[in-house]
Protein backbone atom coordinates (compact mmCIF):
# COMPACT_ATOMS: atom_id res chain seq x y z
CA UNK A 1 0.00 0.00 0.00
CA UNK A 2 1.05 3.52 -1.06
CA UNK A 3 1.97 5.69 1.51
CA UNK A 4 -0.60 8.84 2.43
CA UNK A 5 2.75 11.26 1.88
CA UNK A 6 3.46 9.10 -1.46
CA UNK A 7 -0.17 9.06 -2.59
CA UNK A 8 -0.38 13.15 -2.08
CA UNK A 9 3.13 13.59 -3.78
CA UNK A 10 1.93 11.60 -7.02
CA UNK A 11 -1.41 13.73 -7.31
CA UNK A 12 0.34 16.89 -7.36
CA UNK A 13 -1.95 18.37 -4.69
CA UNK A 14 -2.13 21.50 -4.24
CA UNK A 15 -1.46 21.60 -0.91
CA UNK A 16 2.33 19.28 -1.38
CA UNK A 17 4.73 20.77 -0.09
CA UNK A 18 7.39 21.94 -2.92
CA UNK A 19 10.35 24.09 -1.31
CA UNK A 20 11.70 24.94 1.72
CA UNK A 21 14.17 27.88 2.34
CA UNK A 22 15.95 29.88 4.87
CA UNK A 23 17.66 33.11 5.11
CA UNK A 24 19.26 35.71 6.85
CA UNK A 25 17.12 38.63 8.25
CA UNK A 26 19.18 41.21 9.96
CA UNK A 27 17.48 44.54 10.90
CA UNK A 28 19.06 47.41 13.14
CA UNK A 29 17.21 48.26 16.53
CA UNK A 30 16.07 51.83 17.42
CA UNK A 31 18.27 51.78 20.53
CA UNK A 32 20.02 48.98 22.20
CA UNK A 33 17.53 46.40 23.86
CA UNK A 34 19.07 45.25 27.55
CA UNK A 35 17.91 43.17 30.02
CA UNK A 36 19.31 41.26 33.14
CA UNK A 37 20.58 38.52 30.87
CA UNK A 38 21.47 40.25 27.71
CA UNK A 39 21.86 43.03 25.47
CA UNK A 40 20.96 43.01 21.70
CA UNK A 41 22.19 45.67 19.40
CA UNK A 42 20.80 44.27 16.09
CA UNK A 43 18.43 42.07 15.31
CA UNK A 44 19.71 38.98 13.53
CA UNK A 45 17.48 35.94 12.90
CA UNK A 46 16.75 33.53 9.94
CA UNK A 47 13.71 33.98 7.79
CA UNK A 48 11.86 30.93 6.70
CA UNK A 49 9.61 30.98 3.28
CA UNK A 50 7.77 27.52 2.52
CA UNK A 51 6.11 26.82 -1.23
CA UNK A 52 2.98 25.31 -1.68
CA UNK A 53 2.64 23.23 -4.97
CA UNK A 54 -0.52 25.14 -5.67
CA UNK A 55 1.61 28.34 -5.25
CA UNK A 56 1.02 29.66 -1.84
CA UNK A 57 4.06 30.73 0.17
CA UNK A 58 3.79 30.80 4.15
CA UNK A 59 6.56 33.09 5.84
CA UNK A 60 8.16 32.41 9.36
CA UNK A 61 11.04 33.73 11.51
CA UNK A 62 13.61 31.81 13.67
CA UNK A 63 14.96 34.39 16.42
CA UNK A 64 18.64 34.43 17.99
CA UNK A 65 18.43 35.95 21.41
CA UNK A 66 21.59 35.33 23.77
CA UNK A 67 21.93 33.76 26.03
CA UNK A 68 17.81 32.96 25.40
CA UNK A 69 17.84 30.81 22.46
CA UNK A 70 20.51 28.39 21.96
CA UNK A 71 21.01 28.26 18.34
CA UNK A 72 23.00 31.21 16.16
CA UNK A 73 21.87 31.84 12.06
CA UNK A 74 24.61 29.43 10.72
CA UNK A 75 23.22 26.15 13.12
CA UNK A 76 19.85 27.66 11.93
CA UNK A 77 20.43 27.49 8.21
CA UNK A 78 21.77 24.21 9.01
CA UNK A 79 19.05 23.08 10.90
CA UNK A 80 16.33 24.51 8.38
CA UNK A 81 18.04 22.41 5.40
CA UNK A 82 18.66 19.44 7.12
CA UNK A 83 14.84 18.92 7.21
CA UNK A 84 14.14 20.26 4.12
CA UNK A 85 14.28 16.56 2.78
CA UNK A 86 11.67 15.66 5.62
CA UNK A 87 9.27 18.15 4.66
CA UNK A 88 9.50 18.38 0.81
CA UNK A 89 6.61 16.31 -1.11
CA UNK A 90 5.04 16.20 2.17
CA UNK A 91 1.36 17.30 2.68
CA UNK A 92 1.27 20.42 4.42
CA UNK A 93 -2.56 19.68 5.17
CA UNK A 94 -1.32 17.45 7.92
CA UNK A 95 0.05 20.03 9.93
CA UNK A 96 0.39 18.48 13.42
CA UNK A 97 1.87 15.23 11.82
CA UNK A 98 4.46 17.82 10.35
CA UNK A 99 5.05 19.17 13.47
CA UNK A 100 5.24 15.95 15.22
CA UNK A 101 7.94 15.11 12.60
CA UNK A 102 10.19 18.30 13.28
CA UNK A 103 10.31 17.49 17.19
CA UNK A 104 11.45 14.50 16.31
CA UNK A 105 14.21 15.62 13.86
CA UNK A 106 15.05 18.59 15.93
CA UNK A 107 14.57 17.98 19.57
CA UNK A 108 16.55 20.59 20.95
CA UNK A 109 15.87 23.32 18.45
CA UNK A 110 12.21 24.74 19.67
CA UNK A 111 13.14 28.39 17.94
CA UNK A 112 13.74 26.53 14.43
CA UNK A 113 10.90 23.87 14.71
CA UNK A 114 8.33 27.05 15.03
CA UNK A 115 9.74 29.02 12.54
CA UNK A 116 9.12 26.28 10.10
CA UNK A 117 5.92 25.95 11.72
CA UNK A 118 4.86 29.38 11.24
CA UNK A 119 5.63 28.99 7.78
CA UNK A 120 3.86 25.83 6.93
CA UNK A 121 0.44 26.90 8.83
CA UNK A 122 0.39 30.54 7.30
CA UNK A 123 0.86 28.22 3.90
CA UNK A 124 -2.09 26.75 4.62
CA UNK A 125 -3.91 29.56 5.92
CA UNK A 126 -3.08 31.60 2.50
CA UNK A 127 -3.91 28.15 -0.18
CA UNK A 128 -7.30 28.76 1.56
CA UNK A 129 -8.01 32.01 1.63
CA UNK A 130 -8.56 32.61 5.17
CA UNK A 131 -6.45 34.74 7.85
CA UNK A 132 -4.55 32.90 10.76
CA UNK A 133 -7.08 34.83 13.19
CA UNK A 134 -10.00 32.44 11.83
CA UNK A 135 -7.63 29.69 11.42
CA UNK A 136 -7.13 29.86 15.28
CA UNK A 137 -10.72 30.15 16.13
CA UNK A 138 -12.10 34.16 15.22
CA UNK A 139 -12.29 35.13 18.76
CA UNK A 140 -11.01 39.01 17.91
CA UNK A 141 -9.34 41.01 14.43
CA UNK A 142 -7.23 43.11 16.67
CA UNK A 143 -5.06 42.93 19.79
CA UNK A 144 -3.73 45.63 21.97
CA UNK A 145 0.03 45.71 22.79
CA UNK A 146 1.98 46.88 25.75
CA UNK A 147 5.49 48.53 24.77
CA UNK A 148 8.56 47.63 26.56
CA UNK A 149 11.39 50.07 28.28
CA UNK A 150 14.74 48.08 28.35
CA UNK A 151 17.24 48.31 31.05
CA UNK A 152 19.18 51.83 31.82
CA UNK A 153 19.07 55.49 33.11
CA UNK A 154 15.81 56.79 35.31
CA UNK A 155 15.88 59.57 33.19
CA UNK A 156 15.81 57.64 29.59
CA UNK A 157 12.79 55.49 31.41
CA UNK A 158 11.04 58.50 31.73
CA UNK A 159 11.46 60.22 28.33
CA UNK A 160 10.37 56.96 26.85
CA UNK A 161 7.37 56.37 29.14
CA UNK A 162 6.41 60.40 28.18
CA UNK A 163 6.79 59.32 24.43
CA UNK A 164 4.62 56.36 24.89
CA UNK A 165 2.13 57.90 26.56
CA UNK A 166 1.55 60.47 24.11
CA UNK A 167 1.49 56.94 21.27
CA UNK A 168 -1.75 55.68 23.41
CA UNK A 169 0.63 52.52 25.06
CA UNK A 170 -1.90 51.98 28.36
CA UNK A 171 0.26 49.08 29.29
CA UNK A 172 4.58 50.06 29.83
CA UNK A 173 6.60 46.67 30.41
CA UNK A 174 9.88 47.68 31.72
CA UNK A 175 13.08 45.32 32.45
CA UNK A 176 14.32 45.11 36.21
CA UNK A 177 16.99 42.65 37.98
CA UNK A 178 19.91 43.94 37.67
CA UNK A 179 19.85 46.28 40.71
CA UNK A 180 17.01 46.90 42.85
CA UNK A 181 17.88 51.00 43.85
CA UNK A 182 18.54 51.14 39.85
CA UNK A 183 14.81 49.44 39.39
CA UNK A 184 13.17 51.55 41.81
CA UNK A 185 14.40 54.85 40.01
CA UNK A 186 13.94 54.14 36.73
CA UNK A 187 10.30 52.66 37.58
CA UNK A 188 9.46 56.40 39.85
CA UNK A 189 10.50 58.12 37.02
CA UNK A 190 8.34 55.75 34.39
CA UNK A 191 5.48 56.08 36.89
CA UNK A 192 5.74 59.96 37.05
CA UNK A 193 6.41 60.51 33.13
CA UNK A 194 2.91 58.16 32.53
CA UNK A 195 0.83 58.21 35.96
CA UNK A 196 -1.83 55.82 34.37
CA UNK A 197 -0.24 53.26 32.81
CA UNK A 198 -0.61 49.74 34.10
CA UNK A 199 3.17 48.09 34.80
CA UNK A 200 4.45 45.12 34.25
CA UNK A 201 8.03 44.20 35.48
CA UNK A 202 10.25 41.62 33.96
CA UNK A 203 13.06 40.56 35.74
CA UNK A 204 14.19 37.61 33.15
CA UNK A 205 15.24 35.99 35.87
CA UNK A 206 17.43 38.34 37.23
CA UNK A 207 16.15 38.39 41.01
CA UNK A 208 16.19 36.28 44.10
CA UNK A 209 12.31 35.61 46.14
CA UNK A 210 13.83 37.47 48.36
CA UNK A 211 14.95 40.62 46.16
CA UNK A 212 11.92 40.40 44.43
CA UNK A 213 10.01 40.35 47.36
CA UNK A 214 12.41 43.69 48.67
CA UNK A 215 11.72 45.57 45.64
CA UNK A 216 7.81 45.18 45.56
CA UNK A 217 8.24 45.91 49.81
CA UNK A 218 10.00 49.52 47.94
CA UNK A 219 7.45 50.15 45.27
CA UNK A 220 4.63 49.75 47.52
CA UNK A 221 6.33 52.51 49.81
CA UNK A 222 6.94 55.22 47.06
CA UNK A 223 2.97 54.35 46.43
CA UNK A 224 3.52 52.04 42.89
CA UNK A 225 1.51 48.92 42.73
CA UNK A 226 2.71 46.99 39.30
CA UNK A 227 -0.22 44.78 37.57
CA UNK A 228 2.16 41.52 36.38
CA UNK A 229 5.52 40.76 37.82
CA UNK A 230 6.97 38.33 34.59
CA UNK A 231 9.53 35.75 35.49
CA UNK A 232 11.34 37.03 38.72
CA UNK A 233 13.47 34.14 39.73
CA UNK A 234 15.96 31.69 37.72
CA UNK A 235 14.09 29.21 35.51
CA UNK A 236 14.64 25.93 37.60
CA UNK A 237 14.10 27.87 40.92
CA UNK A 238 10.74 26.28 41.34
CA UNK A 239 10.23 26.96 45.18
CA UNK A 240 11.25 30.77 44.38
CA UNK A 241 8.74 30.73 42.30
CA UNK A 242 6.36 29.51 44.22
CA UNK A 243 7.09 31.62 46.89
CA UNK A 244 7.20 34.68 45.30
CA UNK A 245 3.40 33.83 43.76
CA UNK A 246 2.25 33.11 46.99
CA UNK A 247 3.36 36.30 48.75
CA UNK A 248 4.17 38.62 45.92
CA UNK A 249 0.32 40.05 46.20
CA UNK A 250 0.93 40.72 42.42
CA UNK A 251 0.17 38.17 39.48
CA UNK A 252 2.98 36.41 38.59
CA UNK A 253 4.32 34.88 35.00
CA UNK A 254 5.67 32.38 34.34
CA UNK A 255 7.83 32.76 31.18
CA UNK A 256 11.79 31.14 30.87
CA UNK A 257 9.78 28.53 33.47
CA UNK A 258 7.56 28.03 30.91
CA UNK A 259 9.24 26.54 27.45
CA UNK A 260 7.13 23.64 27.08
CA UNK A 261 3.33 21.84 28.03
CA UNK A 262 5.17 19.54 30.62
CA UNK A 263 6.43 23.06 32.56
CA UNK A 264 2.68 24.22 31.57
CA UNK A 265 1.62 21.29 33.77
CA UNK A 266 3.50 21.25 36.70
CA UNK A 267 3.08 25.23 36.98
CA UNK A 268 -0.60 25.03 37.14
CA UNK A 269 -0.23 21.77 39.38
CA UNK A 270 1.51 23.24 41.92
CA UNK A 271 0.33 26.65 41.32
CA UNK A 272 3.51 28.01 40.73
CA UNK A 273 2.23 31.09 38.67
CA UNK A 274 -0.79 33.10 37.59
CA UNK A 275 -0.11 33.25 34.56
CA UNK A 276 1.34 31.27 31.49
CA UNK A 277 3.64 33.31 29.51
CA UNK A 278 3.37 31.91 26.03
CA UNK A 279 6.42 32.54 23.24
CA UNK A 280 6.34 30.26 19.37
CA UNK A 281 10.06 29.88 20.03
CA UNK A 282 9.84 28.48 23.61
CA UNK A 283 7.87 25.64 22.25
CA UNK A 284 6.67 26.00 18.69
CA UNK A 285 2.98 26.95 17.37
CA UNK A 286 1.92 22.83 18.24
CA UNK A 287 3.51 23.37 21.21
CA UNK A 288 2.15 26.81 22.27
CA UNK A 289 -1.68 25.91 21.33
CA UNK A 290 -0.80 22.74 24.04
CA UNK A 291 0.30 25.34 26.48
CA UNK A 292 -2.85 27.81 25.82
CA UNK A 293 -5.43 24.98 26.84
CA UNK A 294 -3.24 23.83 30.16
CA UNK A 295 -3.41 27.09 31.14
CA UNK A 296 -7.49 27.51 30.63
CA UNK A 297 -7.77 23.91 31.93
CA UNK A 298 -5.81 24.86 35.03
CA UNK A 299 -7.87 28.29 35.81
CA UNK A 300 -4.42 30.47 34.53
CA UNK A 301 -4.13 33.62 33.02
CA UNK A 302 -2.56 33.43 29.61
CA UNK A 303 0.30 35.92 27.90
CA UNK A 304 1.68 36.06 24.73
CA UNK A 305 5.36 37.71 23.90
CA UNK A 306 8.42 37.17 21.90
CA UNK A 307 12.12 37.42 21.40
CA UNK A 308 13.18 40.24 19.41
CA UNK A 309 11.50 39.83 16.07
CA UNK A 310 10.32 41.39 13.03
CA UNK A 311 6.15 41.54 12.04
CA UNK A 312 6.88 38.19 10.39
CA UNK A 313 6.74 36.58 13.84
CA UNK A 314 4.87 39.20 15.85
CA UNK A 315 2.21 38.94 13.14
CA UNK A 316 1.56 34.87 13.34
CA UNK A 317 1.44 35.40 17.13
CA UNK A 318 -0.60 38.49 17.40
CA UNK A 319 -3.07 36.29 15.22
CA UNK A 320 -2.98 33.28 17.07
CA UNK A 321 -4.02 34.99 20.31
CA UNK A 322 -6.67 36.90 18.66
CA UNK A 323 -8.17 33.81 16.95
CA UNK A 324 -7.73 31.98 20.44
CA UNK A 325 -9.12 34.79 22.76
CA UNK A 326 -8.41 35.35 26.24
CA UNK A 327 -5.03 36.88 26.63
CA UNK A 328 -5.10 39.14 29.20
CA UNK A 329 -1.61 40.11 28.77
CA UNK A 330 -0.02 41.02 25.16
CA UNK A 331 3.61 42.00 24.78
CA UNK A 332 4.11 41.79 20.93
CA UNK A 333 5.71 45.28 20.69
CA UNK A 334 9.54 44.67 19.34
CA UNK A 335 8.26 45.30 15.27
CA UNK A 336 7.63 48.98 17.18
CA UNK A 337 11.47 48.94 18.68
CA UNK A 338 13.33 48.26 15.09
CA UNK A 339 15.17 50.88 12.95
CA UNK A 340 12.87 49.60 10.12
CA UNK A 341 10.73 47.26 8.86
CA UNK A 342 11.95 44.57 6.48
CA UNK A 343 8.08 43.14 6.30
CA UNK A 344 5.23 43.75 3.55
CA UNK A 345 2.01 43.62 4.29
CA UNK A 346 0.62 41.98 7.06
CA UNK A 347 -0.98 43.98 10.30
CA UNK A 348 -1.24 47.10 10.85
CA UNK A 349 -0.10 49.17 13.48
CA UNK A 350 -2.18 52.24 15.21
CA UNK A 351 -0.77 53.06 18.29
CA UNK A 352 -1.21 49.95 20.37
CA UNK A 353 -3.29 48.11 18.59
CA UNK A 354 -2.48 46.09 15.77
CA UNK A 355 -5.49 45.79 13.59
CA UNK A 356 -5.44 41.93 11.70
CA UNK A 357 -8.83 42.16 10.08
CA UNK A 358 -7.21 43.77 6.32
CA UNK A 359 -3.97 41.79 6.56
CA UNK A 360 -4.93 39.28 3.61
CA UNK A 361 -4.73 35.37 4.09
CA UNK A 362 -2.28 33.93 6.52
CA UNK A 363 -1.00 36.61 8.77
CA UNK A 364 0.11 38.95 5.24
CA UNK A 365 3.33 39.68 5.84
CA UNK A 366 6.28 38.87 3.64
CA UNK A 367 9.77 39.63 2.41
CA UNK A 368 11.45 40.72 -0.73
CA UNK A 369 14.33 38.46 -1.89
CA UNK A 370 15.41 37.27 -4.93
CA UNK A 371 14.76 33.55 -5.75
CA UNK A 372 17.66 31.00 -6.50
Amino acid sequence: MRSARRAVTESGGALRIARLEARPLDVPLLRPFVIATGRVDHVRNVAVRLELAGGAAGWGEVPWLPPVTAHDPPSILRAVEAVRPLLEGADAGAWRARAAELARALPDAPEVRAGIEMALIDAIARAWGVPLYRFFGGAEDSIMTDITIPLGEAEEAGRLAAEYRERGFATIKTKVGEDVAADLARLRAIREAHPGCALVLDANEGFTADQTLALLAALRAAGIEPALLEQPVPRDDWEGLWRVAREARVPVAADESCRSPADALRIASGRLAQVLNIKLAKSGVVGALEVAAIARAGGLGLMIGGMVETRISMGFAAHLAAGLGGFAWIDLDTPLLLAEDPVRGGYVARGARYDLAGSGPGHGGWLEWQRD
